[in-house]
């Protein structure tokens, strides 16, 4: 992480230089971090986004013809840096979404992006109630949701116990961030605890996480048969060493989306063998589409990370699926729209229809690498499947089938929750004539 954070600037700068923002462009303007404790997450997942993004120009010549830019601003996974980033290139013409890859700052979005009609992508985490479309047009938690993700966790741990009835008597802790994304699945986690009867034990960790010696030595008292770790950056291997040294079992820990790359388990050493964490992407670089970024982009020097041996990691997928869900978005929107530079209400209506089938997710080169994607404008976030992997010292293997969420728990509760925020602000609920109504432009 020294190194790149080292060489950010160099990437930033380079980055503003390849990608002049054009009228005739559609354009992407990404609030990264690549400085900073997060920084892992930010040059992996970015560097992917921009990898696959460079892979259609260089390729294909962009989207139907019109080349994709982008351009960044720092925000070191600060709020209100994101918020001044979100603000100082918001004029850019031809924008197409946002993808900040923080809840903190996507939070502090949500009503500039109704305003400015323009979509805001919360890939795996964000507001959960953003699912509900017909009250959050323009805000899209794709792949995964908190409570999605939080109810996977719990039904795979269910599973290796023997079914949902033996977690009956069972003790989980959740050693969580203490930030609005940490602490977004406090309730859903006491309402499964309530449904399965199981014992549960929440414990916040501040950030960034340097230092947990008080939450282990409360876990070591509490002794719970399990413990998810809801983390992020640099929380995440410090927890596995710290649970070594209390001597709490790793094939006992759970990781959640946030806590399942390399740069989460390798720092940690031994500490972290046999430790397993959910995924919605699989690992690895041995993908069609990573094939084709590897000779197209990365042999002709056109690669975003600066650390090769990194292509295929963990968040450098994600980066590449978040990559093909916004490509695929706007491709789908021109096919109504036309060849052209879209609106961001356009786009939002290619992603309200983002729906690709095991077929297309083949033809896109990334079958197995990620499970197909069903998006509709009430359900903004697709079906929720999760997946298991465990590390081995190496890499990660896949120790689960596709995992669903308990969706008839969830979806009332998340519409009582969107509903509620309807009244508060004076919003309309959409129906789904209204979703395809003619676009504003």
């Amino acid at each position: 992480m020294s190194f790149l954070t080292r060489i950010a600037p160099a990437l930033l700068a380079a980055t503003f230089l390849a990608s002049p923002v054009l009228a005739d462009d559609q354009h992407f303007p990404l609030q990264s971090y690549r400085v900073g404790p997060y920084a892992a997450g930010g040059t992996g997942f970015f560097g992917g986004f921009i990898d696959y993004m460079t892979l259609i120009n260089t390729r294909d010549g962009g989207v139907n013809g019109v080349k994709l830019t982008w351009s960044e601003g720092e925000t070191e996974y600060e709020v209100e840096k994101g918020v001044e980033v979100y603000q100082r290139l918001k004029s850019n013409p031809g924008i197409a979404a946002w993808n900040p890859l923080s809840v903190g700052i996507a939070y502090a979005m949500i009503d500039g992006v109704t305003a400015d009609k323009t979509p805001l992508i919360t890939i795996n985490h964000g507001r959960t109630d953003t699912t509900d479309g017909r009250v959050f047009p323009y805000v899209f938690p794709l792949l995964l949701n908190p409570y999605s993700e939080t109810s996977g966790i719990v039904n795979y741990i269910a599973s290796k116990e023997g079914g949902p009835e033996a977690l009956k008597g069972k003790k989980i802790a959740v050693l969580y961030h203490g930030s609005p994304y940490g602490k977004e699945t406090i309730p859903i986690y006491e309402l499964l605890a309530q449904k399965y009867g199981f014992d549960l034990v929440q414990i916040e960790v501040p950030h960034p996480g340097n230092e947990q010696g008080a939450q282990w030595l409360q876990i070591r008292r509490e002794k719970p048969d399990y413990v998810v770790l809801r983390g992020w950056g640099v929380m995440n291997p410090v927890a596995l060493t710290t649970a070594q040294r209390n001597g709490f079992p790793v094939d006992r820990i759970i990781g959640n989306v946030w806590s399942n790359s390399e740069e989460d388990v390798r720092p940690a050493g031994d500490a972290a063998i046999g430790y397993t964490a959910i995924t919605t992407q699989a690992s690895g670089n041995q993908y069609p589409v990573l094939q084709e970024i590897i000779k197209t982009v990365y042999d002709a020097g056109k690669g975003n990370l600066s650390d090769p041996a990194r292509i295929g990691s963990v968040y450098h997928n994600l980066g590449i699926v978040n990559g093909i869900l916004n490509v695929e978005a706007v491709r789908i929107a021109q096919a109504r729209f036309g060849n052209r530079t879209l609106t961001g209400d356009e786009v939002r209506w290619g992603f309200e229809h983002l729906q690709l089938s095991p077929e297309r997710v083949k033809e896109l080169g990334a079958e197995n690498l990620f499970r197909s994607i069903n998006v509709t404008y009430d359900n903004h976030e697709g079906e929720g499947y999760v997946t298991f992997q465990q590390w081995d010292g190496q890499k990660w293997n896949v120790v689960s089938d596709w995992i669903a969420p308990d969706w008839a728990l969830l979806r009332p509760i998340i519409e009582k929750s969107s509903e509620a925020y309807a009244k508060e602000k004076g919003l309309p609920i959409r129906s789904a004539a209204d979703a395809d109504a003619a676009v504003s432009n």
